[in-house]
């Protein structure tokens, strides 16, 4: 298991080798629901529309790169890296510091750059380039009196040149008053990068890329290999370019990233398969779920909540939005929701109350979620969730990606944009109900138990929605419409609770008589006036103990 490295206000950790170790039995132990088909429609290849051609022939030369190298053999370059930074542990890591006045830009631009040492877990650093006004790239060279080398690593500054590279990357704005620039975006391990906006700390991580995510034969991890960070005029977004490099594909990558209350960035990557591709994985998040309302068992802690995210919510190309509540679960689990050009996608904290979580360290209250839009190159393909048991919130557990329908094979080229946003509980206002809260317990009275044994493997379900001002309620013309697999739905009941700022919906779910390790419950609730949804649909996926 990799070893956590606290950086950013939460522990940072490497996944990769958990979830190597993990991929190899996901296909036996996963309970793979698709929702949804809709009609069959072709990917955006690379071409000359949107590719920048002339109007930025840096990005176009990082453009053909890719493509070139997706002709190429892979290989990896730890720029001579010395071994022994590569050896180094956690506590010497962190240990090297970076200078605040050695950051890039310092005292010239509202944006600054801060860098992260090679070595630890970071063995394939970075190349960085800047551009100015010029729009000639310069590469950065790496200088170790940009750091400070205290206690452990007194010895460690010798061991670099000038190629070293870097680790990575955070930006820095006055994102809340003009006399402090806060750190509000990350780019450091492999291809993932954070975001946070005025009010947030980080949780939730994006990707650039995920390659067979879940599959028998084990996840590949692609990596930024290289960036080229164009010095933002005054009052405008920041601009970065990337490289992207695996065994299977060589992409480039364009993030026009803005600060604010949200912190958006505007994606466009051009991919090139340089192998075949069994799942490919567009938009990626990572998060952490290891308990919380609708947890089954309740955890000796005195915490009611932890996560960094508690669902997902997809808007369909028609409109209907879909939350799917995360879990822990007792074995490791892949669900999807298909579609075909989705409005929108995000993996969402929902919960923004702090006396749920009552953490005044991870502040777990004001994480944010992030939110996509997409642009181009959704078409048919599916929402794939995948949740890994953990018994520590160290551990990211929650994967979710876009996954087109289509294999993406070798020679093949694809491109995709999309903006990914930062958002507070939920990225718009809703003009259906919503879920506030999924709660589950026995479903027999105090003392039934012992009557009736086939009263204990069903379970009693509280499904909350927030009531629209526009719908008020009415026992005639409202209905509750839960359906199941694997278990029987019965005693749905649907009532107005918390003065009728809410809607409860409950029902009881027993499931299937000798069900397969592999079997699970999949749910849909939905309530209905007058014949017409008015609320999101709220999908659960339970795992019969």
């Amino acid at each position: 298991m990799a070893k956590p490295v606290s950086i950013f206000g939460k522990d940072l950790q490497t996944n990769v080798r958990q979830r190597n170790k993990l991929s190899h039995l996901l296909l036996a132990m996963s309970s793979v629901i698709a929702l949804f088909a809709f009609q069959q429609a072709g990917a955006v290849e690379v071409n000359n529309d949107n590719q920048p051609q002339k109007a930025s022939p840096v990005l176009q030369s990082i453009i053909d790169a890719a493509r070139q190298s997706a002709t190429e053999s892979y290989e990896q370059d730890d720029h001579g890296l010395n071994s022994k930074l590569k050896e180094i542990d956690y506590t010497t890591y962190r240990s090297i510091r970076f200078k605040p006045e050695q950051s890039l830009w310092h005292g010239e631009n509202d944006y600054e750059l801060q860098f992260f040492h090679p070595g630890f877990l970071y063995e394939y650093p970075v190349t960085i380039h800047t551009i100015g006004e010029s729009n000639k790239p310069e590469r950065l060279a790496f200088n170790s009196d940009m750091f400070n080398y205290d206690g452990s690593a007194s010895g460690l500054a010798g061991l670099t040149d000038e190629k070293s590279g870097f680790a990575g990357f955070r930006v820095h704005y006055p994102i809340k008053n003009e006399e402090y620039k806060d750190e509000f975006a990350v780019f450091l391990g492999a291809s993932y990068f954070r975001l946070v906006g005025k009010n947030q700390v980080y949780g939730i991580s994006a990707r650039g890329l995920a390659i067979d995510t879940a599959l028998a034969k084990g996840e590949e991890f692609p990596h930024f290999t290289e960036f080229w960070v164009i010095e933002p005029s005054e009052g405008k977004p920041i601009t970065v370019y990337a490289r992207l490099e695996s065994p299977s594909v060589a992409g480039a990558y364009k993030f026009v990233i803005q600060p604010d209350i949200d912190t958006s960035v505007k994606v466009e990557s051009w991919l090139f398969a340089r192998d075949d591709v069994s799942k490919l994985g567009i938009a990626p998040f990572t998060s952490m779920f290891l308990y919380g309302e609708n947890t089954e068992k309740r955890h000796d802690d005195y915490r009611p909540e932890v996560h960094d995210s508690d669902g997902v919510l997809m808007v369909t190309h028609a409109g209907e939005e879909i939350w799917r509540p995360l879990t822990n679960p007792a074995r490791l689990q892949v669900t999807s929701l298909s579609d075909a050009n989705p409005k929108g996608f995000g993996m969402l904290q929902r919960d923004g109350e702090w006396d749920n979580y009552l953490d005044a360290e991870a502040n777990y209250h004001i994480r944010p979620g992030l939110w996509v839009t997409p642009e181009a190159g959704f078409e048919k393909g599916r929402l794939e969730v995948v949740e890994i048991p953990t018994k520590s919130e160290i551990h990211d557990n929650i994967v979710a990606f876009w996954t087109p329908e289509k294999p993406f094979n070798s020679g093949e080229s694809l491109y995709f944009a999309y903006e990914l946003k930062t958002v507070e509980q939920n990225p718009f206002v809703s003009e259906l109900a919503s879920v506030v809260r999924t709660r589950q317990g026995k479903a027999v009275l105090p003392g039934d138990e012992f009557k009736n044994d086939s009263l204990n493997t069903t379970r009693q379900f509280s499904v909350d929605f927030s009531a629209p001002s526009a719908i008020a309620f009415d026992n005639e013309s409202m209905k509750l419409v839960v359906q199941g697999t694997n278990g029987t739905i019965s005693q749905q009941r649907l009532y107005p609770v918390a003065d009728g700022q809410e809607w409860r919906a409950t029902f009881f779910v027993k499931p299937k008589e000798k069900q397969t390790v592999e079997q699970t419950v999949d749910m849909r609730a939905y309530i209905e006036k007058d014949g017409k949804r008015v609320s999101e649909v709220w999908n659960y996926v339970y795992q019969p103990k």
